[in-house]
């Protein structure tokens, strides 16, 4: 019963999140920001948000500086958004899964290529 309950207030919790992020934040310093997921603690004292976001080196240490910052905004918005008896502690933690999926993807579709191309070769 716990989990189901754990596992709605996570999905609310990242689309209310996302909202936020589109709809109220005008920072210009946070990019093009995902929210891949959030894991609530037990007793729903404490949320981790991991986000992705494209860009460069630079744009991701930007946005991870705004996010950090604007952590006591979105749960004040959270508050009036959701009915929890306690909006938890939002962290705000990284998630370059994406971003290590593409490169694989490429490292795969190169490898695949170069030896499409060896085959060929050998057959000339």
């Amino acid at each position: 019963m716990a989990k189901h309950r754990d596992s709605r207030v996570n999905e609310e919790l990242r689309k209310e999140i996302s909202d936020i992020l589109f709809q109220e934040i005008k920072n210009p310093d946070i990019g093009f920001v995902s929210i891949v997921k959030v894991d609530v603690s037990h007793d729903l004292s404490v949320a981790k948000v991991y986000y992705s976001v494209m860009g460069s080196e630079e744009e991701i240490a930007k946005t991870q500086r705004a996010m950090k910052r604007s952590a006591g905004f979105i749960r004040h918005e959270l508050a009036g958004r959701l009915s929890l008896r306690h909006t938890p502690e939002l962290v705000f933690l990284f998630d370059d899964s994406i971003e290590h999926g593409i490169r694989i993807a490429k490292i795969l579709e190169n490898d695949k290529k170069k030896n499409q191309h060896e085959e060929t070769e050998s057959f000339d």
